[in-house]
């Protein structure tokens, strides 16, 4: 029974976290914890600790340091203070270090008692009186750690994040460099008096990010007090710097703070500690190498005379931001980048957290290249903190946002990492632990409780592959040392690392791209400045293209096309959207930019999502129809008419591209029908006009058009004909033959105006859907297609009608075309066996002789297994059979029909998902197709580039093409299946 009740312990502990029950029951079962081992509260609290062995071992060695009384009231705020119990168990768990200076300090855990709003973010000034009590390097030491268990409380418990987190550690290391000099300062009161030093943070300390453990960066500047000598000066300040440094780095019986490290510097070790403003300014402008320019972005100042610190920082900046125009300035900090990965030793290369590949200084690397090449011209770009300066980059356009917010994830990811790891025994190191226990503790800090080790190492390297995607991308990418020194006159974009560059990137001529990118940004006019800021990162996002050559030559003809007006580059640099849109459009085959060379303007569309919505019909009928109302003839009419279908058909095609309707299937059909109703409006009024005037008299007839296919069912694509019928009704007391004579002249004149040779893509009105075919007459009076379909109206015109919708003219006509024809598509009785009989073998035969010779069966979108006629077919032949009883069914459009079928038991739930999938992906590769090839096709492009450029539109990744072709017959396959069970009653 006691065996028994062991276990039960045992599990509960386990579960709880615990590595080593045995050790955990004995200490919870010990005289330190004996008031208290029955409350959960405090098992609960330490489980959820990053290290519960730990913690508790922690917990015990405080209370074993604390009188009986201390250690009392410690157990009772422990026990019912939620905000002390998360907190001092946090640290104790992530933080040996930490555990252990509150042994030697055991009073300290009152530091982690209060929770007042100030004490959630102090800043220098809170730091500063926190150590007001130190009177020495020892006593600073313990003062140093108590502020430190607030920060690591606030960090473990969530109340601070990343950027909190490590703007507090840089603060903490301010107050304590100012309390070091005032030490030294009092030490020798005679140095202080003949010498202003100001102390300059560097590197993390004086970006605003510093670690737990890590090196303090300064450079000391100093100038002589009035009337002292120079020279005895700065042997004063070289002192007082040394002694100060000696404060935080030497190591005592409380151990050491950090190292202060100088080394920064000009001449690094070799040069004096200290120099004159003077002597600084000499140096940087003679000596100062790439590197030392790059360092001094996040200069700061942050001890010592404050007036002169700030005079450093205003001195040295020109210079800084004036870096970017030395003579290989990108090569050598890409080069100081390689150097820095090929001394990592080989066995610490892949735990290597900080400078390996996919590591922090990839991020900040990139960070700081692109700040030093756009912060000249671009002043929101000069924070020293690298997240600061990233969302700035971001917000600025020289990064794009979805990349932006990549890197800034997955560096918060890597710098908590390193964070739990430095804070466990505050030892500066950015390698990744081996131990499987040490793992365990680091996976639980980052929350990771299931399987931390395997989940904690599945995400580092998720996020490392990520940030050295990123890193390669905007680091190497964007050719910035071709562009960042363009001067007039001058070729530098020539060069052959450029060229390599390019080719890297995938451009495939990359003598034709220089010369591109030197037409646009050369020289020192507003628009070459602008455009050197848009192309190192339009140039990757063409690199992301299937065809960058095409995206970059597209580019380059839109702006010289719009290069003259004014708001054409304010557009792309001021508005986000618009930039990262147009080189997706230029970039994503040939009829986006084909539309927009034509109409340079309708770039504006691309200034958000919004200006690429479509246009309602009603909005499209006005403009056209006010086109036409003021053109002085039929054929300026219809090229006005054209005008707007241009730009409509750009707008659709844009926002395809860049994905406004990714989650609307059917959003590309509606406005493709729309766009092409609303021409068809405007061509027929211009044709009415037209005849009207040559009649010299008004119409005698009314004249309705009745879309067809594709086109009554508001499915069309970027390649479709336009299916009509043309129906009209005299008006009453005209003579029939010439109401007829009239409406053909009509039609025919709308079908002409339609047909004139033009660069735009044509929209080919077919007719042949009619009674009799071609053999019968083009345009019928209501009562002769009444007459015609109660006589001699075969299933195939049945079949065909179930797509008719009136889409142009007289609306009245059309709502009574539409009354007639609806008894022939939905039959009272459903439609007789011989009926479906015939479609069926309509269907067969089509298979066998309408697709194209030599063409893959399983590939071809509209005839081939599985593709739109296979889907349509089915859905059309249960509305023939059931529209009369379902009205869900009675629909021109293919997928509420098939969901329509669905709902009324016709169709089962996984059938009609496979049809709609199929459906859906066959018309969205023939959209790709003429996305791409600007002309029709209904199979796969047998062109590589091509065929890349489809497989992007449809979310397949470089290299995966053939992944996309297989899933593409896998899919279209699974709906043949059910195409044979539905339509043609096969098992």
């Amino acid at each position: 029974m006691l065996e028994g009740r062991r276990d039960t312990r045992f599990g509960r502990l386990l579960r709880h976290g615990f590595s080593d029950a045995v050790a955990a029951e004995a200490l919870l079962g010990g005289e330190q914890l004996a008031p208290v081992r029955s409350d959960p509260v405090l098992l609960d609290a330490l489980g959820a600790t990053a290290d519960p062995d730990q913690a508790l071992a922690s917990l015990v060695r405080l209370l074993e340091a604390l009188d009986a009384g201390e250690r009392r009231t410690l157990l009772d705020t422990v026990t019912t203070a939620k905000p002390l119990r998360d907190r001092l168990l946090g640290v104790l768990g992530a933080s040996v270090a930490l555990a252990d200076h509150l042994t030697r300090h055991p009073r300290d855990w009152h530091a982690l008692v209060t929770y007042e709003h100030a004490d959630l973010h102090p800043g220098p000034t809170e730091f500063e009186r926190g150590l007001a009590g130190a009177d020495g390097p020892e006593s600073l030491r313990v003062a140093y750690r108590r502020c430190m268990l607030g920060i690591a409380a606030r960090d473990v418990c969530g109340t601070s994040d990343l950027v909190q987190t490590a703007a507090e550690l840089a603060d903490l290391a301010t107050a304590t460099l100012r309390a070091a000099l005032a030490m030294a300062e009092a030490e020798a009161p005679a140095d202080a008096a003949l010498c202003r030093l100001a102390v300059i943070g560097m590197g993390k300390c004086g970006g605003h990010e510093l670690n737990y453990i890590s090196d303090v960066d300064v450079i000391f500047v100093a100038e002589a007090r009035p009337e002292a000598d120079e020279a005895k000066a700065l042997q004063a300040a070289t002192r007082l710097a040394s002694r100060m440094m000696r404060i935080c780095s030497d190591t005592t019986v409380e151990g050491s703070i950090w190292q202060v490290d100088a080394n920064l510097r000009p001449e690094g070790r070799r040069g004096p500690l200290v120099r004159t403003l003077s002597s600084h300014l000499a140096y940087y402008k003679r000596w100062a190498k790439t590197w030392e320019f790059q360092a001094l972005l996040k200069a700061r100042p942050v001890a010592g005379d404050p007036a002169l610190g700030q005079e450093y920082v205003e001195a040295l900046a020109p210079m800084v931001w004036q870096a970017a125009e030395r003579d290989h300035f990108v090569q050598d900090v890409q080069e100081m980048r390689r150097r820095v990965v090929e001394n990592i030793p080989v066995a610490h290369l892949d735990r290597e957290l900080k400078l390996g590949p996919g590591g922090l200084r990839d991020v900040e690397f990139a960070v700081q290249l692109l700040q030093l090449v756009h912060g000249r011209t671009d002043p929101s770009l000069r924070s020293g903190t690298t997240l600061t300066a990233l969302s700035q980059l971001a917000a600025g356009g020289y990064v794009g946002r979805a990349d932006a917010a990549a890197l800034d994830t997955s560096y918060r990811f890597l710098r908590t990492m390193e964070h739990r790891i430095q804070l466990h025994k505050l030892r500066r190191t950015h390698l990744v632990p081996e131990d499987v226990a040490d793992l365990r503790r680091l996976g639980r800090s980052l929350g990771f409780r299931a399987d931390p080790v395997t989940e904690l190492q599945r995400e580092w390297r998720r996020h490392a592959r990520e940030v050295r995607r990123l890193h390669e991308k905007l680091f190497y990418r964007p050719l910035l040392d071709a562009v960042a020194q363009l001067a007039p006159g001058e070729v530098g974009l020539s060069t052959d690392a450029a060229k390599q560059r390019l080719e890297a990137l995938g451009y495939v001529d990359p003598a034709a791209a220089l010369r591109h990118l030197e037409a646009l940004a050369s020289g020192v006019s507003r628009k070459a400045a602008i455009q050197r800021t848009l192309l190192p990162v339009l140039l990757g996002w063409f690199a992301d293209s299937a065809d960058p050559d095409a995206g970059l030559l597209n580019f380059r003809k839109v702006s010289d096309a719009l290069g003259r007006t004014p708001w054409y580059l304010r557009l792309l640099r001021d508005e986000g959207a618009a930039a990262v849109n147009l080189a997706r459009v230029l970039s994503s085959g040939r009829l986006a930019p084909d539309l927009l060379m034509r109409a340079p303007e309708a770039v504006a569309l691309l200034a958000d999502d919004e200006g690429l919505q479509p246009r309602t019909r009603a909005a499209l009928d006005q403009e056209v129809l006010a086109a036409v109302h003021r053109a002085d003839s039929a054929e300026q009419a219809v090229a006005a008419v054209r005008g707007v279908r241009r730009r409509e058909l750009f707008r659709t095609a844009a926002a395809d591209l860049v994905g406004v309707h990714r989650d609307d299937p059917d959003a590309i059909g509606a406005a493709l029908t729309d766009l092409n109703a609303a021409a068809v409006t405007g061509a027929l009024q211009a044709a009415v006009n037209a005849v009207e005037t040559a009649e010299r008299e008004p119409l005698p007839t009314r004249f309705s058009v009745i879309g067809m296919g594709r086109f009554g069912g508001r499915e069309l694509g970027y390649g479709s004909d336009a299916d009509v019928l043309f129906v009209h009704e005299p008006h009453e007391g005209v003579d029939e033959h010439l109401a007829a004579r009239v409406a053909l002249k009509v039609a025919n004149e709308l079908r002409r105006l339609l047909q004139i040779p033009t660069t735009d893509p044509p929209l080919l009105i077919d007719a042949d859907l009619r009674p009799e075919g071609k053999s019968g007459p083009l345009v019928r009076t209501l009562g002769s297609y009444a007459a015609y379909y109660r006589r001699w109206s075969l299933v195939w015109e049945s079949h065909a009608l179930l797509r008719a919708e009136p889409v142009a003219g007289d609306e009245d006509l059309g709502a009574r075309f539409i009354g007639l024809v609806d008894p022939l598509r939905y039959p009272a009785d459903g439609l007789p066996e011989e009926a479906v009989r015939e479609i069926r073998r309509l269907k067969a035969r089509m298979e066998s002789e309408r697709l194209p010779r030599g063409a893959d069966p399983t590939t071809h979108a509209k005839l081939g297994r599985g593709g739109l006629s296979d889907v349509e077919w089915t859905v059309q032949l249960l509305q023939l059979r059931h529209g009369a009883q379902f009205p869900g069914l009675r629909t021109t459009r293919t997928r509420p029909a098939l969901a329509a079928a669905e709902a009324a038991g016709l169709v089962a739930a996984e059938d009609a998902e496979v049809l709609d999938a199929a459906w859906i992906l066959a018309s969205r590769m023939r959209n790709a197709v003429m996305l791409v090839r600007a002309r029709a096709g209904d199979t796969f492009p047998g062109d590589g580039k091509e065929l890349a450029a489809v497989g992007r539109y449809l979310g397949y990744e470089p290299g995966h093409v053939g992944d996309m072709v297989e899933e593409y017959r896998r899919a279209t396959r699974r709906a043949r299946a059910v195409v044979e069970r539905l339509f043609y009653g096969t098992d």
